[in-house]
């Protein structure tokens, strides 16, 4: 949480990071922050407290929140790998086909989808009578909630996978068509400027690092939750690792990799101790 709330202060409160690539890290950053804080305060109750009940529209809300950020946190990679690829393969054309209106609503289309495919399926949940009453997850989601039901529910696991593998799937192959078009640019245009190609494949491989991680974890939850037979500390292990690893890794990554971000993080915390002493 820390993490991610300094380096999206940093882009928000510098001019100079008000460009595409910062804003879009900036919406990943939301998403990092809407899964942890839909998890961290509960988990944290029970540890701490011992409270471990949690009445029937928190857990839809707490599950809400989850899902869309694993969706959203697709869609909106999905969008900067389109941004890496203008900017790679078109950098003359960049600022004409990368206008503000079009980076805005882009990230609104990321969010809008996400929202609206979580949305459908959650509106299974109506109507639907519950028998059980204990989750047996660290957190509320969607297939943890609905094992609880008297009654089967086909029509929510089939849209759950299908828009799980059919929204994975096609992000991967936008960013996969990306990255190889960004590669093979990177290759042509290193042969006069070794420095272009560095600073392309450098920028690109932190966004890269980013989606393999989370779809590693995301790849092993929804595996081991079609398999009963699995141990519940092996679900319960991935689960917090799909939750807290990719918000905790990815503002080491970007802070890391963007030289501008680095430096604009490291002047503002140098210039409040300054006029603390």
């Amino acid at each position: 949480l820390l993490g991610n709330g300094v380096v999206l202060c940093a882009i928000v409160m510098d001019q100079n990071l008000h460009r595409p690539m910062f804003i879009m890290i900036c919406h990943l950053l939301i998403c990092d922050l809407l899964g942890s804080t839909a998890m961290v305060p509960c988990l944290m109750m029970q540890l701490l407290l011992g409270q471990k009940k949690i009445v029937y529209l928190s857990a839809i809300a707490q599950a809400f929140c989850v899902h869309t950020y694993g969706m959203a946190m697709q869609t909106v990679l999905g969008v900067m790998a389109y941004d890496r690829y203008v900017a790679v393969c078109e950098p003359l054309r960049y600022c004409s086909i990368m206008t503000s209106s079009r980076l805005h609503s882009c990230c609104a289309l990321a969010w809008t989808v996400a929202l609206l495919l979580i949305a459908v399926l959650f509106s299974f949940h109506v109507n639907v009578p519950l028998c059980g009453r204990v989750i047996r997850h660290v957190y509320c989601s969607n297939r943890g909630i609905l094992d609880l039901a008297c009654i089967p529910t086909p029509e929510n696991n089939f849209y759950g996978l299908s828009i799980t593998w059919s929204m994975s799937s096609g992000v991967f192959l936008v960013i996969a068509f990306s990255y190889f078009r960004i590669l093979r640019a990177s290759l042509r245009q290193g042969r006069t400027d070794s420095s272009i190609r560095s600073k392309a494949l450098q920028t690109c491989a932190s966004h890269l690092v980013v989606y393999v991680i989370y779809e590693m974890a995301t790849t092993i939850i929804v595996v081991s939750y079609r398999f009963p037979s699995a141990s519940q500390n092996i679900k319960k292990f991935f689960s917090i690792l799909f939750i807290m690893f990719p918000p905790a890794i990815n503002p080491i990554i970007y802070g890391l990799v963007s030289k501008e971000l680095r430096s604009s993080i490291v002047k503002r915390f140098s210039t409040r101790v300054t006029d603390k002493t």
